[in-house]
Formats: C-alpha cells, structure tokens, sequence
C-alpha cells in the first residue's frame, strides 16, 4: 500500500530517525523502535464517536502531520508505506487474537518481512503487550528478550505462528498468524467492526499506549500504567487528567479530530 501524499523524510522526521537507511535488516529494526517509541497506539478517533479512516491519505495526514497515533490499521499501515517506500518485500498478515476467554475472529494485522533472506514478524499496534523489535520467524520455540520484555513464537498448526509474551513470568498467548498474504482492503471489516461494535475494547475504553526504551506508558479508561524497567506504577486520572496527560505523556490532543 501507499499514499500519495507519503514522504519518507517527513516520515522520518515523525519518529525521530536519523540514520543512514538501507533495505537492510538493520534498518528494519531501527525504525521500527523509532516509531514505537514516537507514535501511540491510540484510539481517540473511536472514542468521539468516529469510523476509524482506512483511507491511505489520511492515515498519513493523521500520523505524520498531526502527530497522532492509531490502532493497528494506520500504525502498521503507515509503517508498511515506509517499508514499501524503502524497498523491502513484506506482506500484510492476518492475526487472531489469542487472550480473549471465547476464540475471536483475526481482527489483528501484522506484518511480515523479508530481509536478508530471513522472514520477520513486525507489529507496531498490538498494545499493551507488542513486540518491540522484528522477530525471526525461524527462531522457533525461544525465548528472546526485547529490552525488559520476552517474547516466543511456536507452532501452533501446519503454517500457523504463535506470539506469547511473558507477563508476571507465565506465557501468555497474544495472537496467531499464518503467511496467508492479505491486501490493505480486506481489513475494512474488521476495522468498522473495532470502531463500532460495543464488544470492541476500542469502543468501550479509552486505551493509549506509547513504548520507552526502559518500558511503555499505558492509558486505559482512567488508569495510567507505567512499566520503568519491570516496575509497575498505577495513577487513577481525573477527566482533567486524562486530557492533560494525553499531551504530556503521549504527545497527543484530543481536538485534533
């Protein structure tokens, strides 16, 4: 996918990358955490009432120039056109949330990468409990420690991965994918669905989360959660609060629209 109006120096400008990039691996790694650690996922759209926009152009204006953020549609889509932009292979996946009590339909996207001859899981827009740098797909059944996070990918079915993450030391399943490539458009469903439908989470709660180097900042309903290094600290917010802290610590207005 990509937008007319995509820059990739505005783009890069957006998440505070300065490197020399490449279609190389490192690249990949490289932008992914500086979109992470610059652009929340975010819900705010959702939550004044709105159809989420999966119109290219405006995911970009969105993101990019009004320094919002976004849910995983716009995040892992914006970061798709700068992949596309600089040259990588990838396609779009769909993914199946795993931690709901009841099996729920594949409402997640991902993305999957070729580089260097290796193929990797990017995902800038699962929330709380996202990966914080591309995955190997052929690592298998290890664990493998992202700053003070751990994730594992498994088998779980002929062609289908498993994302678990550690929480409090148990694995928790986060969602499943197989390499099924999908096109931008096939996610118009699930989309409506996560912006209308009262079950979506997106509907019901507020929910922001923006990743830091040492751990990430949660806003969910009136709870602020900061993870430092593995130390939690919860804050419940006024309505004055929430809005203030939207701006202080994510970056974010909520009249932006």
């Amino acid at each position: 996918m990509q937008a007319t109006n995509f820059n990739l120096q505005d783009y890069f400008k957006r998440i505070g990358y300065s490197g020399n990039p490449g279609n190389n691996t490192e690249t990949l790694k490289s932008i992914m955490r500086c979109q992470l650690f610059s652009v929340p996922f975010e819900n705010l759209d959702v939550q004044a009432g709105k159809v989420v926009s999966m119109v290219p152009e405006e995911i970009v204006e969105k993101l990019v120039y009004r320094q919002r953020g976004g849910y995983c549609y716009e995040v892992n889509g914006l970061f798709a056109m700068a992949l596309q932009a600089l040259g990588f292979e990838y396609q779009l996946v769909a993914a199946r949330p795993m931690f709901y009590p009841v099996r729920r339909p594949k409402t997640h996207m991902a993305i999957v990468v070729q580089s260097e001859q290796q193929a990797w899981l990017c995902d800038l827009g699962f929330g709380s409990y996202g990966i914080r740098a591309p995955m190997a797909l052929q690592l298998l059944d290890q664990e493998v420690t992202q700053d003070n996070d751990c994730f594992k990918l498994s088998a779980n079915g002929p062609g289908t991965f498993l994302l678990q993450a550690k929480v409090e030391q148990h694995w928790q399943q986060q969602f499943e994918f197989d390499l099924n490539p999908w096109e931008f458009l096939d996610f118009y469903p699930a989309n409506y669905m996560n912006s209308t439908h009262p079950d979506a989470i997106f509907v019901q709660k507020l929910l922001v989360v923006l990743h830091t180097p040492s751990g990430r900042h949660i806003l969910l309903g009136n709870t602020l959660k900061t993870i430092t290094n593995g130390v939690v600290e919860k804050r419940f917010l006024s309505a004055e609060q929430c809005t203030a802290t939207l701006k202080t610590v994510f970056g974010l207005t909520v009249d932006q629209g």
